[in-house]
């Protein structure tokens, strides 16, 4: 397809909801000349306080004076992009370019050159619609002002749309089969264009471009279907559930005695039950506080609940995705999505998640049972009693994650600092302040980071939306603004040959915005688009009465994550932006992210956050055994399998009930019963933005866990492997087949097939390194 969609969210513990945004669809190189190996290859964890860390303090800790009066300029500095109407203007004009190259890709066989050139036209017609889908997206969802989130909303849809009919072009699969069998052209291609131009070919495919005209069209509308209810769904996700009515008897000798005593006090005064709405804290201190079970019964029953039409809406979805499946020929909408993904069938995602649950089952239920001998002291029986799905945060309270050493608070401004420090070290890139135009940023919160390598100057630019505000969207993302690509040899000139004057002027604001994208600098004549990426998080902001914004240590770890993806970004230089940085397969794009967050394991890189070296690195002796972690893990593998089962061939029975579903999987191989009367599913948000690969985050924790362990962990900031993991990995993207940079990283050649034996491997990795491991954390 010429465009797809990464998104990505998980809960922990053991994983916490995190987001990642690419271009609709995108799941979906060129190499420095001089190697870094040359410098020192281990760079020293005390480091004195350089200007750049003093600015990243004070840029990230304390409230931001009024911009400098500089020339305005519109959403990141496009001059065009200054009014919500303009940027439905620029989308007109994206889409009458977009037509134009696709008509000269049409045209492509009345030329030789031309054919030389398809691969690279569509790379560029699909660049060029992801610019304006990706940052609708974005807008959409960040931008406070109703205006513009109506007009992102409209712009989204109708270049969607457009997205749509260009996969079901049938001329456009001609030309490039043209193009597949001409052996010549073939050789000319570089290995990654060769690779991008399969996955072009690959996905008209999936779109069912072998169907008849009507059937085509009918794809076209299922997709569009399918986009819409995905958008309802997620809104229902987040949609307030009705409260739980409780008696203040039941609120007898919780162990709160701050607010549950006040609840009680209040339920006996007002002689009223009380209203214990989901998700409050009233119902998080009572799941974790109140002795008896009825009032934790009630609440999770309350929080658990759905309605009919809920309900409904999921499984339309299911069905429109198992019905555009059996269009193209699938026997499920997993067949057809992981074809294209390391796992590359539901077999072999099966063969993972059942090796999986084989090792974590006899480490679960051994949590378990620590869990009813909690609850038989508490209640004072003899039989071990139950352990029923209230009981979970009564008697293993959820612990906030702690840093391995005793450390200082962290203010944001401080772990920026720490980051750019270990970029440094790894990769001989570092994180800059850089001014924003007035305009140039849609809330003042926004702060602009360059990111600059020591050799090649500037990579890109991070915007930092870090701080919480009402409309915004809850917890931590990862947009993809504006991929990396090489510009040099765009030819754009050539999509307007058989232009008349009018389409002429239609296309002008569209080139004028592709002309300010910024590019790097010509090394030997070639140069790339700079890429810019957004992160999102929901921190406290600070303020002068307040201070800087104090991090607990699970936002820090959210930081470090975001920051991971943000960097494969930054560092990825393809030709191509369909396989540029975090565009590649969904079951790989966690793996640099969550590697981020095993460097928060090391007294090494936690020695980066100290300034001045002036606090002492020790333990914090809050290492324990935590019983509730392998059955955390447990529920994750049986989550994944309900995705699997969901986007499986029984979607499209008329039997199919997505509650029973849950009920059946649950009783058959959980640990915890089933509670009849709750439909949780309608609140797994997953099942939208990550259809039928939501193992990926257990397989690429896996392979992440593996990373670590074998190539950073005893010398965490070694230059030499962490140029390795830049040169393997991050330059590549999507370029490079998946197994193979996983092989190659860990001198793994039994992964090379990355068949169900392969999966199995990995599968018996997560355990190793983070279930039969005491006091992991």
């Amino acid at each position: 397809m010429l465009a797809k969609a990464a998104r990505h969210a998980f809960p922990r513990p053991p994983l916490r909801p995190i987001r990642f945004r690419g271009c609709l669809y995108a799941e979906q190189g060129s190499r420095r000349a001089a190697s870094s190996f040359s410098r020192s290859a281990t760079t020293s964890a005390v480091q004195p306080a350089s200007v750049d860390d003093t600015n990243l303090i004070a840029f990230f800790d304390y409230p931001q004076a009024p911009q400098k009066v500089t020339a305005p300029t519109g959403i990141f500095g496009h001059r065009i992009l200054t009014t919500p109407a303009a940027f439905n203007a620029l989308a007109d004009s994206t889409l009458r370019r977009a037509h134009l190259l696709t008509e000269r890709i049409l045209r492509a066989r009345e030329s030789r050159d031309e054919l030389f050139r398809v691969v690279k036209n569509l790379d560029r017609l699909s660049d060029m619609l992801c610019g304006i889908i990706d940052l609708a997206e974005l807008l959409r969802n960040a931008h406070p002002d109703p205006v513009w989130v109506q007009n992102a909303d409209d712009v989204y849809e109708k270049l969607c749309e457009f997205m749509n009919v260009l996969n079901t072009n049938v001329g456009l699969y001609d030309v490039l089969g043209v193009v597949l069998s001409d052996q010549e052209v073939v050789k000319s291609l570089s290995r990654e264009a060769y690779q991008t131009a399969l996955i072009f070919w690959r996905d008209f495919e999936k779109s069912g471009i072998h169907l008849p005209p009507a059937q085509r069209e009918r794809f076209v509308a299922l997709s569009t279907e399918i986009l819409v209810l995905g958008r309802q769904f997620l809104n229902e996700t987040a949609a307030p559930r009705p409260p739980a009515r409780i008696k203040y008897s039941e609120l007898q000798g919780v162990k709160d005695l701050g607010m549950g005593a006040r609840l009680r006090l209040q339920a006996q005064v007002t002689k009223r039950d009380l209203l214990v709405y989901p998700g409050s804290l009233q119902a998080q201190m009572i799941m974790r506080s109140a002795p008896a079970e009825e009032p934790r019964r009630k609440v999770y029953l309350a929080a658990n609940s759905s309605t009919p039409e809920q309900i409904e809406l999921l499984e339309r979805l299911l069905r429109a995705r198992g019905e555009i499946a059996r269009l193209v020929g699938k026997e499920s909408f997993a067949h057809m999505t992981l074809a294209d993904k390391m796992a590359k069938s539901p077999e072999n995602v099966q063969h993972f998640l059942d090796a999986l649950l084989d090792h974590t089952r006899p480490y679960a239920r051994r949590a378990l049972r620590t869990l009813s001998m909690r609850k038989q002291a508490h209640l004072d029986t003899p039989p071990l009693p139950v352990i029923q799905a209230w009981d979970r945060d009564y008697y293993c309270p959820p612990e906030p994650p702690a840093p391995p050493v005793s450390l200082p608070p962290l203010t944001l401004g401080t772990v920026f600092m720490a980051l750019s420090r270990l970029f440094q070290s790894l990769y001989g890139v570092t994180l800059r302040l850089s001014e924003p135009s007035p305009g140039e940023i849609w809330h003042t919160d926004v702060r602009k980071l360059e990111v600059v390598d020591e050799d090649l100057g500037v990579l890109g630019w991070i915007y930092a939306d870090l701080f919480a505000r009402a409309g915004k969207p809850g917890g931590a993302a990862h947009y993809t603004v504006r991929c990396s690509r090489r510009t040099d040899d765009d030819d754009e000139d050539g999509d307007l040959v058989c232009a008349d004057e009018h389409d002429r002027e239609m296309a002008r604001p569209s080139r004028d915005f592709e002309r300010e994208r910024h590019v790097q600098l010509p090394r030997q004549g070639v140069t790339y688009q700079l890429p810019v990426v957004v992160l999102l998080c929901e921190f406290m902001s600070p303020t002068i009465g307040r201070g800087p914004t104090v991090l607990e240590w699970h936002e820090v770890l959210t930081l470090f994550h975001e920051m991971g993806h943000a960097m494969h970004s930054m560092i990825g230089r393809t030709e191509y932006q369909n396989v540029s940085g975090t565009r590649c397969a969904t079951d790989f794009v966690e793996l640099p992210s969550i590697l981020m967050e095993h460097f928060l394991n090391s007294p090494a890189v936690l020695a980066l956050f100290d300034r001045d070296n002036t606090f002492g690195i020790r333990p914090n002796g809050l290492h324990h055994d935590d019983p509730c972690r392998s059955i955390d893990t447990h529920t994750q593998i049986l989550l994944a399998m309900l995705d699997q089962i969901y986007h499986s061939p029984a979607i499209l029975s008329h039997q199919f009930d997505s509650t029973a579903t849950l009920s059946e999987l649950y009783n058959r191989r959980g640990l915890v019963p089933y509670v009849h009367g709750t439909s949780w599913q309608t609140q797994f948000g997953h099942l939208f933005g990550y259809g039928a690969t939501y193992y990926s985050y257990l397989f690429d924790r896996a392979i992440a866990s593996r990373t670590w362990r074998v190539l950073f962990s005893h010398d965490p900031l070694n230059r030499r492997t962490g140029e390795r993991f830049k040169d393997e990995v991050l330059r590549y993207g999507g370029g490079k087949d998946c197994w193979g940079m996983v092989g190659s990283l860990l001198g793994s050649s039994q992964l090379a097939n990355g068949d169900a034996a392969a999966m199995v491997e990995v599968g018996r990795w997560k355990i190793e390194d983070d279930v039969a491991m005491p006091g992991r954390h």
